[in-house]
């Protein structure tokens, strides 16, 4: 199974562990966008961008980690086009709550995953083991 995860830079380290977790399960990182450091140039943004694009629609899974910033609702919308299977995963109920949800969280390719880290790891692990 391949996976992308997209997510803010606040979250490095989660999507560091959660990309480690899966990787150590026999899955393939599609795209590593967290190695990135000194982005100083539009030219720069632009390649990472359709390294981006090519790592979500690589991917079998798309995994968004909540907060999620405005490259990662790209990322999701290029997700739903293309027909991916999508976990959001948020710690709190924020994907629920009217003032913070999205229609998009809410259709039927895009599976809530509301816990710890450690739910989501075992989630995707036992539902792509199988496959």
């Amino acid at each position: 199974m391949k996976f992308y995860i997209a997510s803010s830079l606040k979250n490095v380290e989660s999507v560091r562990q959660l990309a480690v977790s899966l990787k150590a399960q026999g899955f393939q990182h599609t795209y590593d966008w967290t190695t990135h450091s000194n982005i100083d140039s539009i030219s720069k943004l632009r390649n990472i961008g359709q390294e981006e694009v090519a790592g979500v629609m690589d991917a079998d899974v798309v995994i968004v980690l909540f907060p999620a910033g405005k490259g990662s609702h790209v990322e999701l919308g290029i997700a739903l086009g293309a027909g991916k299977k999508i976990y959001l995963y948020s710690s709190t109920n924020e994907l629920n709550e009217l003032g913070n949800t999205c229609t998009f969280y809410h259709v039927d390719s895009v599976e809530q995953q509301i816990g710890s880290l450690g739910d989501l790891i075992n989630s995707v692990c036992l539902k792509y083991q199988s496959h």
